[in-house]
């Protein structure tokens, strides 16, 4: 029987931000490169999900500070197999900073795929574009733009009715895949083709790193955004301004307008950067933007997340012009100036909207009483087929146990969601009777392939075990505690509490009316300097045999914590 009493608790769990104010990040957890687009009063933003299945994340609002997902833009197979390849991509490829549009009723998703080979040969950048007439979905099958070098395209719907694709190529080429200067060529969005002459338009300021364009057009000019100074603490939002589309760009000479490349490592964000804005319908703006958060030794265990911040629109000059022989005047362009009043990412910000207060929920809950997987849930690449099932044993999440461990480019048994606060509770209730030796099932917090730990129970010459292990990059597997559990039967109920920097893991073997304490971890082992943030999740493996056995998940909880 399910506890609908915990469910009730986790309900009431939701709090209301600082009166008058919301609090960033806006969406936690694993959510880089966001980029927002409106449709009257409703608001939505796709981010990067690199190998995870499903892909492009789409949250929705009404108020720019609630944020409740609704779908994926990659949520079929089929989707994401052939040219296409999120089955065996390697770790950190994938699905790179997309930008979503509407236009005419259709809603567009323009990204990239990237995929390296095991080979050594040349690695595929494919640019694509997805539609949809609701941002649930269904999406459509890709269309994949053929010549389009670089990453983090942007699809522009200019007011004379042409579209443009804006992309990276390496410099000096502007046919080669890479970063560092920004190209705008005319798109076909009948045939899904490039056309006409292509422009190199800017290579950014700082001359590194130059990516992740978005195109606008306001007070009668193009501006062109863009990402610079890598994805670390350099990282920076720069603009420039044209008359025309294809240049040349003139530099805003307040640029950057976002970084912390300036501000104390105490500071509570980092790594700001790669940015998208948007025009509320009463004319005022916004930006939002990826950050990390300072939560631990200058990094954090969820990686890179979106953030919000208010815009003001003011002139400044870009040059000077002969009127006559004996005087100049000065050529002014208005530009955006982010956080007007302190010029960065505020940890608490006025709302966008005053009678719209933030509602944070950084819980979870989930009794696998749906027939489909609720959407806070993903895989690490596209799943091998029956590695689950919400039907077999009704109420309750089948995770089959397939040969393959973690590893890079592999497809194993695994399902988790994002984590989104550093401390937090986290708790699993698992049956598992496997008929073979060494077959292992239980929880895992996942960072990379080269980066989890596991909390595990297997059976060994008829005895079931508890395992819980660390595997760090570039460090042999270390095992924390192995534990005889001689009472098990055939269900364990798994508990972590991560506070003040430390992981404790807890079991029970009676549903939880007692707890027994099996191990302590210092978080830093799941630091993220990766492209990903970490997911907490369920894990079942043969360890390389094959075999029919599986873990029953009865329910999991999670309940974040904000600092």
């Amino acid at each position: 029987m399910k506890n609908y009493f915990m469910i009730i608790i986790f309900l009431i769990s939701i709090s209301v931000g600082k009166d008058g104010y919301f609090i960033n990040p806006i969406i936690s957890g694993a959510h880089p490169d966001p980029s927002i687009c409106k449709v009257g009063d409703d608001y939505y933003i796709v981010n990067s999900s690199f190998e995870y299945f499903p892909g492009l994340p789409i949250h929705h609002s009404k108020d720019l500070v609630n944020w409740e997902l609704v779908g994926y833009g990659l949520h079929r197979e089929n989707q994401c197999n052939g040219e296409l390849n999120l089955v065996d991509v390697q770790s950190d490829g994938g699905i790179h900073a997309p930008t979503i549009r509407f236009h005419n009723g259709t809603f567009y998703i323009i990204t990239t795929n990237v995929y390296s080979h095991e080979d050594g040969a040349p690695g595929q950048m494919v640019n694509f574009i997805i539609t949809a007439e609701n941002p649930s979905g269904p999406w459509s099958d890709p269309h994949i733009i053929e010549g389009a070098p670089g990453i983090d395209p942007d699809i522009f719907f200019d007011d004379n009715g042409k579209v443009y694709f804006t992309g990276t190529h390496n410099p000096g080429d502007m046919n080669a895949n890479g970063i560092g200067e920004i190209w705008i060529q005319q798109l076909n969005i009948k045939k899904w083709k490039l056309e006409g002459q292509r422009h190199t338009v800017w290579d950014g300021v700082f001359g590194c790193c130059t990516e992740g364009p978005h195109l606008y057009k306001e007070h009668g000019l193009y501006y062109l955004l863009v990402a610079e100074g890598g994805t670390g603490k350099n990282h920076a939002v720069m603009i420039a301004a044209s008359k025309n589309i294809f240049g040349p760009y003139l530099e805003n000479p307040r640029n950057p307008i976002l970084t912390t490349r300036h501000i104390s490592n105490q500071y509570f964000v980092n790594s700001t950067g790669h940015a998208d804005l948007i025009e509320l319908q009463d004319g005022r703006w916004y930006m939002v933007a990826l950050g990390k958060r300072n939560d631990l030794n200058g990094d954090s265990n969820m990686g890179r997340e979106t953030y919000l911040m208010p815009v003001i629109w003011e002139p400044a000059i870009v040059k000077w012009e002969q009127v006559s022989k004996d005087r100049w005047e000065p050529v002014k362009y208005l530009w955006p100036v982010v956080a007007p009043q302190t010029g960065k990412i505020e940890r608490y910000t006025p709302l966008p909207f005053p009678d719209k207060k933030q509602y944070i929920n950084d819980s979870f809950f989930d009794d696998f009483n749906l027939t489909q997987l609720n959407l806070e849930w993903n895989f690490i690449r596209v799943p091998k087929s029956n590695t689950f099932s919400l039907s077999e044993n009704i109420g309750y999440l089948r995770l089959y146990a397939k040969p393959n461990t973690i590893g890079n480019r592999k497809q194993f048994s695994f399902v988790g969601f994002r984590q989104k606060e550093s401390d937090f509770e986290y708790e699993v209730k698992m049956d598992f009777n496997p008929l073979k030796n060494r077959t292992e099932a239980g929880i895992v917090h996942y960072q990379k392939e080269y980066q989890y730990i596991t909390s595990t129970v297997s059976k060994i010459k008829n005895k079931f075990y508890l395992e819980i292990n660390v595997v760090e990059k570039n460090k042999k597997p270390r095992m924390i505690k192995k534990i005889n559990l001689k009472n098990y039967t055939d269900g364990i109920l798994f508990k972590v509490i991560s506070k003040n920097n430390i992981y404790d893991y807890f079991y029970s073997l009676d549903n939880g009316a007692n707890f027994n304490f099996c191990g302590k971890i210092k978080a830093d082992v799941m630091l993220s300097r990766n492209y990903t943030g970490a997911l907490l999740g369920l894990y079942a493996t043969s360890n390389e045999e094959n075999g029919n056995d599986y873990a029953d998940y009865n329910w999991i909880k999670y309940r974040g914590f904000s600092k």
